[in-house]
C-alpha cells in the first residue's frame, strides 16, 4: 500500500500546486522581478526522482571542458575539502536521526516526497580522501579519511589542525600533510546548534586569512519561523568562532539556510551562497549570493531581498526589516544554492577565471524545476557582473528524473573544477577539453 500511496500523493500534489509566470532567469542577477507571493493550502511539490546515473553516464559540460569522475560509488558525497598537497576530502553524509519531525500535514507530506529524491538515506558519517597521483583525473586512492562522525560538512585546515563541523558541534583533529586517515578522537571546540528538529542540519566551516577564526553557517529551524521564533537561537546565521578563546558570536544574521562560504581575493570580503524561504509560489523567493557585512541583517525570517515583509511571521519587526540588507546578486527562486567556490589559477578557459562556481541542487517547490546544474557567475572588481553561465548541466532525464543533484564545489591543486553530486554518488572533475586550457 505504502508504495501506491507515494506516486499517487505525488501526482495529487502536482495538480494542486501553481506553476512559474516567469522564467528562471528573471530571479537572477542583482535586481531581480519580485512578484506577489501566490500561497496555496499545499505547496507546490515538485521532486524529480532520483535514478542515479545510467551504465557510463555522466553530466554535460559547457563548450571546450570535458567532465570525468573523480571518484564514482561514493555514499552521497555532499561537501569537498582540497588540502594543500592536493588530496580532496568528501564529506558522505546525510541528516542526522531527528527525534522531532517538521510539524503538520505538510510536514507530513514533505518527509514523503522528499525521499524520492534521494535524500532519506542514512548518513555514512565519513570523511572519505581521494587521491589523484598521476594528475589524470581519477583517484587511484581512496580511503576512510575521518568516520564515526555526526553527520558531518564543513572542513578547513589551520596548520597542523583539522577541523569537522559535525552537526551539533566543531572538532579538531591532528593533522600531518600526506596522511591518509585520522584516528586520534576529536576535540570539542565549539557547540553548534542541533536539538531535536535540527530542520536544517548541514554546518559549513572557513578558516579566517589570518587562521585565528572560524566561520560557521547555520540554517534556520524553520522555513519561516513557524516552529517558534524561540527555536531559532543562533539560526539562520553565520557564527564566528575565535580560536584562541573558544568564544562564539553571531557575525552576520538573518539568512535563512547559508551554506557555502568563500573569500573574494580582490576585496578580502566573506562571501556566502543562502537558500530563501518556500511556499510563496514558484516564482519567489530567490536564492541569493552576498558579501557578508559583519552584523549584517538580511531579512529572515520577516522580510526578504530587504524590506519585501512575509506577512506569515507574526508578530512583524520593522525596526528589524527597515536594517534588512539588500543581498548583492539573487540565484533564481527555489535553485538550492548550496555550493561556491572562485575560480583560481589558469587551467580553465578564460571566461571561466574571474568569479564564482555555484552548485545549484534544484528544490521541491517550484514548478517547472530550476536549478540541477553548476553555473558561473562572473566578477569585476570584486563584484558580480553579468549572468550566470552554465558550467555543467544534464542532472536530470527528459522524463524530470534526477541522474544526479549538484552540491559542493571546489577548485583542486591545478585549478580545475570539482563537484559533489549526492545522488550520483560521485565527485566530478572539469577541466579544458583535450588536456589544455584556452581562452
Amino acid at each position: 500500500m505504502r508504495y501506491l500511496l507515494v506516486p499517487a500523493l505525488a501526482l495529487l500534489l502536482a495538480a494542486c500546486g501553481e506553476t512559474a509566470k516567469l522564467p528562471p532567469e528573471a530571479g537572477f542577477g542583482p535586481n531581480p522581478t519580485l512578484p506577489e507571493p501566490n500561497e496555496s493550502f499545499l505547496p507546490t511539490m515538485n521532486i524529480a526522482p532520483a535514478i542515479g546515473w545510467p551504465q557510463g553516464g555522466k553530466p554535460v559540460p559547457a563548450e571546450g571542458l570535458a567532465v570525468t569522475a573523480l571518484a564514482t560509488g561514493l555514499d552521497h558525497p555532499r561537501w569537498l575539502y582540497v588540502l594543500p598537497n592536493g588530496d580532496v576530502l568528501v564529506a558522505e553524509t546525510n541528516a542526522p536521526p531527528r527525534e522531532e519531525a517538521d510539524s503538520g500535514i505538510k510536514g507530513w507530506i514533505k518527509g514523503l516526497v522528499l525521499g524520492r529524491a534521494g535524500a532519506a538515506v542514512p548518513s555514512a558519517n565519513r570523511i572519505t580522501l581521494l587521491r589523484d597521483s598521476n594528475n589524470d583525473g581519477v583517484a587511484e586512492t581512496r580511503t576512510p579519511f575521518l568516520e564515526r562522525l555526526n553527520s558531518p560538512f564543513g572542513m578547513a585546515l589551520i596548520g597542523d589542525d583539522f577541523y569537522v563541523a559535525n552537526t551539533d558541534a566543531v572538532l579538531r583533529f591532528p593533522y600531518d600533510e600526506g596522511d591518509t586517515g585520522i584516528t586520534a578522537d576529536g576535540e570539542k571546540v565549539a557547540d553548534l546548534p542541533a536539538g531535536p528538529l535540527n530542520h536544517h542540519w548541514t554546518k559549513n566551516l572557513i578558516a579566517s586569512p589570518d587562521g585565528r577564526r572560524l566561520y560557521a553557517t547555520v540554517g534556520s529551524n524553520s522555513n519561516a519561523g513557524e516552529n517558534g521564533l524561540d527555536r531559532e537561537h543562533r539560526r539562520a546565521c553565520i557564527l564566528e568562532i575565535d580560536l584562541a578563546t573558544g568564544d562564539l558570536r553571531v557575525f552576520a544574521s538573518g539568512l535563512r539556510n547559508p551554506n557555502g562560504m568563500a573569500w573574494e581575493e580582490e576585496t578580502g570580503a566573506l562571501w556566502t551562497v543562502v537558500n530563501e524561504r518556500d511556499e510563496l509560489g514558484s516564482d519567489l523567493v530567490p536564492d541569493y549570493m552576498t558579501a557578508v557585512k559583519e552584523g549584517g541583517f538580511y531579512g529572515w525570517p520577516y522580510s526578504y531581498f530587504g524590506q519585501h515583509v512575509d506577512a506569515r511571521v507574526q508578530p512583524q519587526k520593522p525596526e528589524l526589516v527597515a536594517q534588512a540588507i539588500v543581498p548583492d546578486y539573487a540565484l533564481g527562486a527555489h535553485t538550492a544554492a548550496l555550493g561556491l567556490a572562485f575560480s583560481e589559477g589558469t587551467l580553465l578557459p578564460g571566461r571561466f577565471r574571474n568569479g564564482a562556481f555555484i552548485g545549484l541542487h534544484g528544490s521541491w517547490n517550484r514548478d517547472p524545476p530550476a536549478g540541477y546544474k553548476v553555473v558561473f557567475v562572473p566578477f569585476r572588481n570584486g563584484q558580480p557582473d553579468g549572468m550566470p553561465v552554465d558550467v555543467l548541466t544534464g542532472f536530470l532525464s527528459e522524463e524530470g528524473e534526477a541522474f544526479g543533484r549538484p552540491v559542493g564545489v571546489a577548485m583542486d591543486r591545478t585549478g580545475a573544477l570539482l563537484v559533489a553530486d549526492d545522488v550520483g554518488n560521485a565527485v566530478w572533475r572539469i577541466a579544458p577539453a583535450g588536456g589544455g586550457s584556452s581562452l
